[in-house]
């Protein structure tokens, strides 16, 4: 028999009127129809029943783990409000709020997935890379500019932020006019939560002097003993916790284009408390990055002339920049000109340049060499 000749509902009817009409054994009919004998008594069975002979659903008829239309909504609503939260600080929010019933952080995402609030290509972007935190509050903080954009009045915004290492807390998003003046911003930072430890930033011209010497952002953290450090070039991934705070402040508060400086400010200033303050974070557990940042107990000070420990050689920077030290000239920076440095000898021929308590350079003195001009902290 051609079974192809027929649609698959006709097949398994005319297959019921031939056993009906015995023509044939269940397995010679079994084997016209080229099904097993399993299937045909399948057929057979729903006919008898009176049931339909087209394939049924697979899924369960109860399904008692299934989130209630309720929930997803609720769900989808903090979504809405939220367009950068995921799985996880939904639920954290959901059940802070008292909310029953909600389902774990994996179901969230998925509800929010089979309703295209994530794109399954876009989430394949984020992959996770190696976590290093510091152990407390003000160890650490990251700087960046996040990259500027168009303003509604047609001038450009560069947005300056800071971001405590340890807690996640937003310091300061500051929109500027241009990628400079980035010590009047930090002076007000400082005045406002302490002073840091250190400060991590990537190689911009405004925070690091690599290429040509040091910076006047990096002479002024040594002067109030806070160690400039400096990401590895071309890899984002050691400033991974503000280059993902950059992404939530785009996502979040950059839907719509301010009209100016002005503007800018209050979205930021309102944008930022709401992070700090409601924001669960997942690296906190799900707590707002307010309650676990604590201000620096060092204060913000005028940095005064440092004195070097009696004995110590010290070597002054000419004007242009250039350090000389018996047949030794090597240029430094013309940031430390007119500045008395320490040189400190070592086991090999070479001698450390050391600023205040840092070491700024190692000299090969044999060679007449900078070797290089990496800050540390004595």
């Amino acid at each position: 028999m051609p079974w192809e000749t027929k649609t698959v509902m006709e097949q398994r009817k005319a297959f019921v009127a031939a056993v009906e009409n015995n023509e044939g054994s269940i397995s010679a009919l079994c084997r016209a129809y080229g099904i097993s004998r399993k299937t045909g008594y399948k057929w057979l069975k729903r006919a008898a029943e009176g049931q339909q002979l087209c394939d049924q659903s697979r899924c369960p008829h109860l399904q008692p783990s299934k989130t209630a239309r309720e929930t997803e909504q609720l769900i989808l609503d903090v979504r809405a409000s939220n367009p950068a939260w995921g799985g996880r600080k939904i639920k954290a929010v959901l059940e802070a709020a008292g909310c029953e019933g909600i389902p774990s952080a994996k179901t969230c995402g998925n509800i929010l997935k089979r309703c295209g609030c994530i794109d399954p290509l876009e989430s394949k972007k984020h992959i996770p890379y190696q976590r290093f935190e510091r152990e407390q509050c003000n160890q650490l903080w990251q700087t960046d500019f996040k990259g500027d954009f168009l303003l509604g009045d047609g001038t450009r915004c560069f947005p300056l932020t800071i971001l405590d290492d340890h807690s996640r807390y937003g310091l300061r998003v500051e929109p500027k006019s241009s990628a400079s003046g980035v010590k009047e911003s930090f002076i007000l930072t400082f005045q406002e939560f302490g002073l840091p430890d250190a400060i991590l930033s990537d190689n911009g011209a405004q925070f690091s002097g690599f290429r040509g010497g040091y910076t006047q952002f990096e002479r002024f953290l040594m002067d109030l003993d806070i160690e400039p450090i400096h990401g590895r070039i071309m890899h984002p991934q050691t400033q991974g916790k503000i280059e993902r705070f950059h992404r939530t402040l785009k996502q979040e508060a950059l839907q719509t284009v301010p009209q100016n400086l002005a503007a800018a400010e209050r979205l930021f200033r309102e944008w930022l408390w709401r992070y700090n303050e409601l924001g669960p974070h997942c690296a906190l557990q799900m707590k707002p990055p307010a309650s676990v940042y604590q201000p620096s107990r060092r204060e913000y000070f005028e940095p005064k002339p440092y004195e070097y420990d009696q004995g110590a050689k010290l070597v002054k920077v000419n004007n242009w920049g250039y350090l000389r030290f018996g047949p030794v000239q090597v240029y430094l920076s013309e940031t430390m000109k007119d500045t008395r440095l320490e040189i400190r000898p070592t086991d090999n021929d070479s001698f450390l340049v050391i600023y205040r308590n840092y070491k700024i350079a190692l000299v090969d003195a044999a060679n007449n060499k900078l070797v290089n001009r990496h800050i540390r902290k004595l």
